[in-house]
C-alpha cells in the first residue's frame, strides 16, 4: 500500500513538473513567434522578416528545444534511477515477504529429531509419551509391590524353613544322641560293664 502510494506521488509531482517546464519554454516560444510576426513588415499579401530577426529566433527556438531535450534527458535518467530504485524496493519487499513466510512457518511449527512438525502434532507426540512414561512407571511400581510382596513372603518361608530345618537339626542330633547312647548302651551291655 505504501509502495503504491509512492509511486503515485512520485509520477504525479515528475508529471506536474514537467509541464510546468514545458509550458513555460512554450510561452516564451509562442512570444518570440508573436513578436516576430508583429514586427515584420508585409509585401503584398507575404510577411517579410528580417534574416537577422529569424536567425536569432531560430537559434532561440533551437536553445529552447535543446534545454528542452537536455530536461527530457535527465528527467528520463531520474525516472530510469526510481524504476531501478522501485525494482529493488519491490524485490526487498518480495524477499522481506519470503522470510515472513518463512519465520511464520517457523513459529507456528518445530523441528523433532530433524522434521518439521506442526505445533500441534508436536504436542499430540510430547503428551501421548507423558501419559506413556506415567502408565510405564505405574506399571512398575505395581510391578515392584508385587516383587516386594513375594520377597516378604519369600523371607518369611525361608525364616520358616530355617526354623524348620534348626528344629529338624535339632530333633536330628537329639535323635542322633539318643542313638549313640542306645549303641553306647549295648556296646556296654555286650562287653559286660
Amino acid at each position: 500500500m505504501k509502495l503504491s502510494n509512492l509511486i503515485h506521488c512520485f509520477l504525479f509531482l515528475s508529471i506536474t513538473a514537467f509541464s510546468q517546464e514545458v509550458d513555460k519554454e512554450t510561452s516564451s516560444i509562442t512570444e518570440e513567434f508573436d513578436k516576430v510576426y508583429k514586427t515584420s513588415s508585409s509585401y503584398k499579401e507575404f510577411k517579410v522578416i528580417r534574416k537577422v530577426r529569424f536567425q536569432d529566433l531560430k537559434s532561440k527556438v533551437s536553445d529552447s528545444i535543446e534545454q528542452i531535450n537536455k530536461e527530457l534527458r535527465i528527467e528520463n535518467k531520474k525516472n530510469i534511477k526510481l524504476e531501478q530504485d522501485l525494482n529493488n524496493i519491490i524485490k526487498k519487499s518480495l524477499q522481506n515477504n519470503l522470510e515472513m513466510v518463512q519465520a511464520i512457518n517457523e513459529k507456528k511449527s518445530i523441528s523433532f529429531f530433524g522434521f518439521q512438525l506442526k505445533k500441534s502434532i508436536y504436542k499430540i507426540i510430547i503428551w501421548f509419551t507423558i501419559i506413556l512414561l506415567i502408565f510405564t512407571l505405574f506399571y512398575f511400581i505395581y510391578q515392584f509391590k508385587n516383587s516386594y510382596k513375594v520377597v516378604s513372603i519369600a523371607k518369611k518361608e525361608r525364616i520358616e524353613a530355617e526354623e524348620k530345618l534348626a528344629t529338624f537339626k535339632k530333633n536330628s542330633l537329639e535323635r542322633e544322641q539318643k542313638l549313640r547312647r542306645k549303641i553306647q548302651d549295648e556296646i556296654n551291655k555286650q562287653r559286660g560293664v
